[in-house]
C-alpha cells in the first residue's frame, strides 16, 4: 500500500534532521569542538503540528517560532512535555503581554524599549523571562538588532531591567555568497560574546550564542555558535500560505 503524504512528510523530517545532526557533528568535530556543545533548534515556522510533534518525537528538544500569532494558535497542539519553545522572530511591544509566559525565551530582543516591556509584563506575571540580545553584526538596514558597537552599553541598561535575564547573543547576518565572509561575522559575534562576558555585568550570563541557520550553520558552528536555528533542512521549503 503506498504510503500516505503525512507519512511520507514525516520520513522527510526524519531525512532532513538526521543529516543536519550529522553536518553539525561534522562542523563540530573539524573545529576542535565537542558536538555536545551546540544544540540544535528546529525552527517551526508555517509548520503542522503532526510534524513539528513527529520531530519532536524523534529527539528535538528545541522549537523556534518567529510570529506570536502563530505559536499561540498551535501551542496546545504540541507535545512540549520534553520540548522548549523559543520565540525568535521580531517582536512588537504591543505584542510582549501575549508571548510573556508562554516561551521558554526570548532571543529577538533588539532594544532597550522592547526589553522594558517585556521585564514589566514578566513582573505582573510573577516570572523572569529569559532573553537574547539581537546584535545586526553585518550592519544590515533589511534585518534587525542593535549594532555591535553599541552592545556593550546597551546590555548593561537591558541588565538593569527587572523580571528580565540575559543569557547571551543572537543574530541573522546578512545573505552573502563567499561562505568566509560569514564566518568573519559569526567570528566577531563571538568576539563580542567573550568581550560582554569578560565584562561580568550583574544580571548578564553569556551561556547562549545563537547564530546559525539552514543555509550558513556549519560556519555558525565552526566560528563558536551555541545554538544552530535550522528550519528548511528539517521540515523542507517553507509553505508561507
Amino acid at each position: 500500500m503506498e504510503r500516505s503524504f503525512i507519512e511520507k512528510a514525516c520520513a522527510s523530517v526524519e531525512e532532513g534532521l538526521k543529516a543536519v545532526r550529522f553536518s553539525i557533528e561534522e562542523a563540530a568535530v573539524k573545529s576542535g569542538r565537542d558536538p555536545g556543545e551546540v544544540t540544535l533548534m528546529a525552527v517551526t515556522k508555517t509548520v503542522e503540528p503532526v510534524y513539528i510533534n513527529h520531530a519532536i518525537s524523534l529527539g528535538v528538544e528545541l522549537i523556534g517560532e518567529n510570529k506570536v500569532q502563530e505559536f499561540l494558535g498551535k501551542k496546545e497542539e504540541l507535545d512540549l512535555s520534553t520540548c522548549k519553545a523559543h520565540l525568535i522572530g521580531h517582536l512588537q511591544t504591543n505584542k510582549v503581554g501575549k508571548i510573556v509566559g508562554n516561551v521558554d525565551m526570548i532571543e529577538s530582543v533588539d532594544s532597550v524599549k522592547l526589553a522594558r516591556e517585556i521585564g514589566r509584563q514578566s513582573v505582573l506575571k510573577g516570572i523572569v523571562t529569559d532573553i537574547l540580545v539581537e546584535v545586526n553584526v553585518g550592519n544590515d538596514e533589511n534585518k534587525f538588532g542593535i549594532t555591535p558597537e553599541n552592545a556593550g552599553e546597551m546590555i548593561g541598561e537591558i541588565a538593569e531591567t527587572r523580571g528580565v535575564r540575559v543569557r547571551g547573543l543572537m543574530t541573522v547576518p546578512p545573505l552573502l555568497e563567499n561562505p568566509a565572509e560569514t564566518r568573519k561575522l559569526f567570528s566577531q559575534m563571538r568576539k563580542l560574546f567573550i568581550d560582554i562576558d569578560n565584562k561580568n555585568i550583574d544580571n548578564v550570563y553569556m551561556d547562549i550564542l545563537s547564530m546559525g541557520m539552514s543555509g550558513d550553520f556549519r560556519e555558525a558552528v565552526a566560528e563558536g555558535s551555541t545554538l544552530v536555528r535550522v528550519g528548511s533542512a528539517i521540515f523542507g521549503q517553507r509553505n508561507y500560505r
